[in-house]
């Protein structure tokens, strides 16, 4: 039987290989999931390195993205409803290269949750800003980037 970290790896890189190809271009896997946290790791290798052998840009937004959005995964699917998210912002602060594989880190499990059972009680859309981390393991703990992304969320179901 798949764990839920390989259940989630499989459901990310087939949502990139159908929806959003730069995301299954990316090859992200997933390092930790539970209720309140999601860690993301993207590869430092050809297809997400510049040309100073550092991550890519757009491949570290892919990370962020990813990180924040399948955090919402769990609880909208646990609702069985019929949930749509969108992020209606994307802030970064590029802190330090990053010369290494990169862990995306999202903590706020805890408050998406809580945005879906509200999105689901008012019947309106809600907003929360996620705020996501990267960081290079391998090298140091230290931050290399900082995101923030508001994510969006209203629920369908009866229209």
């Amino acid at each position: 039987m798949f764990s839920k970290i390989t259940k989630l790896t499989w459901m990310i890189r087939l949502f990139g290989l159908t929806k959003v190809a730069m995301i299954a271009y990316c090859r992200p896997s997933v390092i930790l999931l539970n209720e309140s946290t999601l860690e993301i790791k993207i590869p430092l290798n050809r297809r997400t390195r510049n040309h100073i052998k550092s991550m890519y840009f757009g491949a570290l937004s892919v990370g962020a993205d990813i990180t924040g959005g399948f955090l919402a995964l769990p609880p909208i699917q646990k609702s069985k409803r019929k949930i749509v998210l969108v992020f209606k912002d994307f802030n970064a602060k590029f802190l330090k290269r990053a010369e290494s594989d990169v862990h995306f880190i999202c903590k706020d499990g805890k408050a998406v949750k809580d945005l879906v059972d509200l999105a689901i009680k008012t019947q309106e859309r809600q907003n929360y800003k996620l705020n996501i981390i990267a960081t290079t393991p391998k090298i140091s703990d230290d931050i290399v980037a900082e995101f923030e992304l508001t994510l969006s969320i209203k629920d369908y179901t009866n229209r």
